[in-house]
């Protein structure tokens, strides 16, 4: 199991675009800390409106907080892509 996970590990997580996403993440992460709109540990989530991965952004008007379980399901395609 864990040569799969490495092998996913290498070809998707570690790929420049998916770091750049994720600083993208982490960025608005720090933003709503700042702004108290969030705390470390609160079982929160950053959700963006429009999703990084469709050409979204960190800017104010895209961020939102939302619980974790509505910010990680989603609609999903046929073949499990997001809508």
């Amino acid at each position: 199991m864990s040569g799969t996970i490495n092998r996913e590990y290498k070809v998707s997580q570690s790929s420049d675009d998916e770091k750049k996403r994720r600083a993208m993440r982490n960025a608005a992460r720090r933003e709503m800390e700042d702004e108290g709109k969030v705390k470390k540990g609160d079982g929160k989530d950053i959700d963006h409106k429009k999703a990084l991965i469709k050409c979204g952004s960190n800017n104010k008007s895209n961020l939102r907080v939302a619980s974790k379980s509505a910010n990680r399901s989603f609609a999903r395609t046929k073949k499990a892509g997001m809508k």
